[in-house]
């Protein structure tokens, strides 16, 4: 099971991430702009996902996947630590992430960066 300290690891290891205390709790950048966060007691994170992608998670998976009210009209889902398969799901969810709120420059720097490997 992930914990805080992991989501750190992998988020700090992702090119231009910076961590910055934001609302009392952990935030991660990607040149500036938010990707993750680590809520309340750093049990959950909350990442970037698109809605339409973001609704079928929850309804796929509700004991993993939720929506926190204040963050329903924005495009984001929090996500259980303790109910994610591995680091490498974590590493996964973390990428789709930073590639949502990066820049151009660095995505096309770094075109490869966190893509699920093919099965």
């Amino acid at each position: 099971m992930p914990h805080a300290e992991d989501v750190r690891r992998i988020a700090l290891s992702l090119p231009d991430t910076t961590e910055k205390t934001a609302w009392s709790m952990p935030t991660f950048r990607v040149a500036g702009k938010m990707f993750v966060t680590l809520p309340e007691d750093e049990t959950s994170i909350a990442v970037r996902c698109p809605k339409e992608e973001r609704d079928e998670l929850v309804l796929a998976e509700p004991e993993k996947f939720w929506i926190a009210d204040h963050e329903a009209q924005f495009a984001w889902v929090r996500a259980r630590l303790a109910a994610l398969e591995d680091e490498g799901e974590l590493r996964d969810i973390l990428a789709d992430s930073w590639r949502q709120a990066a820049p151009t420059r660095l995505l096309d720097a770094h075109p490869d960066l966190g893509r699920p490997e093919a099965t």
